[in-house]
């Protein structure tokens, strides 16, 4: 265990073996810090945190902060981070609301800077949340999502496993698992082929997938009926994921970006040029 002298760790504080802490960082009353963990300068860990083996914490972050609501509780709940996250500048994460719940991030994670998860979130593992993405109170992200930079989710919204939210999007209904968000429309435009490709999904597997988003998205079946084909057709493999997803949101799912409408100005034909040119040899040979 390595304390830079110029850090302000708690005598109460319970910190494992091989753990690193770098100048002016502090660590409060009831915070674990488990083996192998670095705190890069100021880091803040406030009480009521709890992190896992081997997480980096890079400058400037907040862990455990108290959550911001109108209604601030007297006793919050806690903050706990699994293992091997990697924690990048001025990331802020706050604690649960009611003290017998926690904000929870998961194992092998990567936040990266200025990104903020609010109280009584839940984000998964193998997650990569990019600079300066919003999570508002209550968000769940599932495993191996990826949230571009600047994504802005609204509070009580679900992100899927291996969903991939482009820049800037802002989120305010569910996003289902193995979809691409937009950042420019916030709509829905596919699945993530090249996300499920990386995650070492066969073509079998990724036809089964396109298959059962067609249903959802294409097929223009009541919602009802939705469910009822993911449920009889689509009941194995990483498909089912779809309907264990759909038949509990609570907010709905966000839609699928429209194609182009008709253009309103009709393009030339040739037989348009044609007679335009029959229409101005005539009007020579009046002259």
């Amino acid at each position: 265990m390595a304390i830079h002298p110029l850090a302000l760790v708690s005598p109460k504080a319970r910190i494992g073996a091989n753990v690193r802490i770098g100048p002016f960082s502090v660590v409060e009353d009831d915070v674990t810090v488990g083996p192998g963990c670095v705190l890069e300068a100021n880091v803040v860990v406030k009480s009521g945190t709890v992190l896992g083996e081997n997480n980096h914490i890079f400058e400037g972050a907040i862990i455990g902060g108290p959550p911001q609501h109108v209604h601030m509780p007297e006793k919050p709940g806690r903050v706990v981070i699994g293992s091997g996250n990697v924690i990048r500048e001025n990331v802020t994460i706050h604690r649960a609301l009611q003290p017998e719940r926690a904000t929870l991030v998961g194992d092998n994670n990567l936040l990266m800077c200025n990104a903020h998860i609010a109280h009584d979130c839940q984000v998964g593992n193998n997650t990569i949340i990019v600079n300066n993405v919003m999570l508002a109170g209550h968000v769940i992200v599932e495993d191996r999502a990826y949230l571009s930079g600047a994504v802005a989710v609204h509070q009580f919204c679900r992100i899927g496993t291996l969903a991939m939210v482009g820049g800037q999007a802002h989120i305010n209904k569910d996003v289902p698992p193995f979809v691409t968000v937009d950042g420019l429309s916030s709509y829905v435009v596919g699945l993530n082929t090249i996300g499920l490709r990386r995650a070492g999904f066969d073509a079998k597997t990724i036809a089964h997938l396109k298959a059962a988003y067609r249903v959802i998205y294409r097929s223009g079946l009541p919602w009802a009926e939705i469910l009822e084909h993911l449920r009889t057709e689509f009941n194995y493999g990483p498909a089912a994921e779809f309907y264990r997803f759909l038949s509990t949101t609570a907010r709905g799912i966000v839609c699928q970006r429209r194609d182009a409408s008709a253009p309103t100005i009709k393009l030339p034909q040739a037989e348009d040029y044609q007679l335009q040119a029959d229409l101005n040899a005539a009007m020579r040979a009046a002259l």
